[in-house]
This record gives C-alpha cells, structure tokens and sequence, in this order.
C-alpha cells in the first residue's frame, strides 16, 4: 500500500512531523512518499492520503487547503488523516482546532483530525513573526510529542492494514 504524506510547513518543523510519520509507516511496511502540497501533482499513486498544516492564527496554509481543493473528489476516494502543528508551550486544547479545520475534515472525509504541539526556533522567524510571539508571550522551544506522533503513525498503520 502507498501512502501520501504531504505537509504545508513555513518553517521546517511540520515537515519533520511528517517525515517522522512517513518513517513509522515505512517501518510498519508501507510504501511512502513526503511531499510538500504544492508538489503532488496526482493522487492516482497513493492508496492513502495523511495531509498536515502549520497553523498561524489559527489557519491552516494555504498550500494544504488548495490540495483539498485541487483533488477535491479524488481525495474523498481513499483513507484520509489530517494533522495540525502549531500550539506551543502547552499540551494541544480543544480550542487550538485551526479555524477552518472542520471544512478540511468535512471535503476530504478524513477519519481523524489530529493536534500536535509545534516548534518555536526565533532563528528561523521574520521579524514580523518575532514581534507576534513576543506579543503573545509564546515560549521559544521544541514542543512536538514525538511518542504521540509515532503512536498515531502506527495507529493508522492498523487501520490501512484492517482496510
């Protein structure tokens, strides 16, 4: 079985959340490809779609939302995993769902929605962006819960190998 990993990452942190998740499946025995959204340019290779975004106030990037978009009906046609990356210096809430989250689960009819804390390296920021974070207080640091990230990844192992 293939199975798409494609991510929206400003900064390089979601992208790692994906190639982490790629690298369970791949351990589990599937096939996987890592590919940012504005890269696929077909979903007839895969069997299975997880699609990931940063979140920056409270959105999804655009880049992910236009792959809904693009592959609008093909995308309804195979399993489907969505997972968020921005939080920081917190355990995910109920109320860190991006704002536009529930259109993306309701157009691609994912099973599951997930939220990760993310990444927050200053060095890689604008200074726009520092200037938002020193606003909001939000604390510089490495916050992905790697062992919840694995164990989604072989959760949804199971579920492609159930069918």
């Amino acid at each position: 079985m293939r199975v798409l990993v494609s991510v929206a990452s400003r900064h390089g942190a979601s992208f790692e959340i994906a190639e982490e998740i790629s690298a369970t499946l791949a351990a589990a025995g599937f096939q996987t490809a890592v590919l940012p959204p504005d890269a696929v340019t077909t979903l007839d290779d895969y069997d299975a779609v997880i699609l990931g975004s940063s979140v920056y106030v409270g959105h999804w990037m655009d880049a992910a939302v236009h792959l809904v978009e693009r592959f609008s009906k093909e995308i309804r046609e195979r399993p489907v995993w969505l997972f968020s990356s921005g939080p920081i210096g917190h355990e995910p809430r109920a109320d860190d769902e991006p704002v536009d989250v529930a259109d993306v689960v309701a157009a691609t009819g994912a099973r599951e929605h997930k939220v990760f804390a993310g990444q927050v390296d200053r060095s890689r920021l604008g200074l726009g962006e520092k200037v938002i974070l020193t606003a909001v207080r939000a604390p510089e640091g490495d916050f992905r819960p790697w062992d919840e990230i694995h164990a989604w990844a072989n959760e949804i192992a199971a579920a492609l190998r159930q069918g």
